[in-house]
């Protein structure tokens, strides 16, 4: 199922979700105009490797403590395709905007990043042995979603799926969860899919509750009343 878009207005102009997805093509424009050897490199460099971040728990003498906790942050920005980034900017457009509306410029940045953040430290708690990087902006988006299942679950998206066809949110968020998680508890059963490439389904089922959970910890902006409108 593809959302094509939602029908939950949105009274503020979604700057920060603008800035993101902007942010998030630069970035993989400038990532894909490297060569390939300085491409690789700049992944391992700025993706999240939960073994690095084991070892360096586990008291290893491994890289400096801020090489390997920094791409928590960076690996949120980093993509392997055009279709990997193109496909999470297009959910951040959808459910983004209306999320940013509801708890203001500041709080939604915040919001997002700790979202992100829950999303490596749960990749990292499922697969502490993966030696290949976590990239993408998706586990930070997966917290959007969680938000958007709690806030909005009646709001409508335009779907695709062989037709068009309108469903209401929780039943498109909720199914995707659902793929996420299986797919995480799957891809536990095999020792391999800790040490080679794939989806990083634990950060999405991770991002999505963390986004979830901060609904009812974050404090909704404050809305006033303009020319008989909220």
């Amino acid at each position: 199922m593809i959302p094509i878009r939602d029908d939950q207005p949105h009274f503020i102009t979604p700057v920060v979700n603008y800035f993101l997805i902007v942010l998030n093509l630069v970035i993989y424009f400038f990532q894909a105009m490297l060569p390939p050897d300085s491409g690789k490199l700049l992944v391992f460099q700025f993706g999240l490797i939960p073994s690095h971040v084991t070892a360096l728990l586990g008291g290893a003498h491994v890289a400096a403590p801020a090489v390997v906790l920094v791409p928590f942050l960076t690996s949120m920005f980093l993509h392997g395709s055009w279709l990997h980034v193109i496909g999470n900017m297009w959910f951040l457009w959808i459910f983004g905007d209306n999320v940013e509306d509801y708890f203001g410029h500041f709080t939604y940045l915040v919001f997002y990043l700790l979202s992100g953040l829950a999303a490596g430290l749960t990749q990292v708690a499922f697969t502490p042995h993966m030696r290949v990087p976590t990239i993408g902006a998706s586990g930070a988006i997966a917290g959007v979603l969680g938000a958007y299942f709690i806030l909005y679950p009646r709001a409508r998206v335009l779907t695709w799926l062989v037709f068009l066809f309108y469903l209401p949110a929780w039943v498109i968020l909720g199914y995707w969860f659902l793929v996420q998680f299986l797919s995480a508890r799957a891809s536990s059963l095999s020792y391999a899919a800790n040490n080679s490439g794939g989806v990083a389904f634990w950060a999405h089922v991770g991002g999505f509750i963390a986004g979830f959970l901060m609904v009812w910890i974050f404090p909704r902006r404050q809305q006033r009343q303009r020319y008989g409108t909220w």
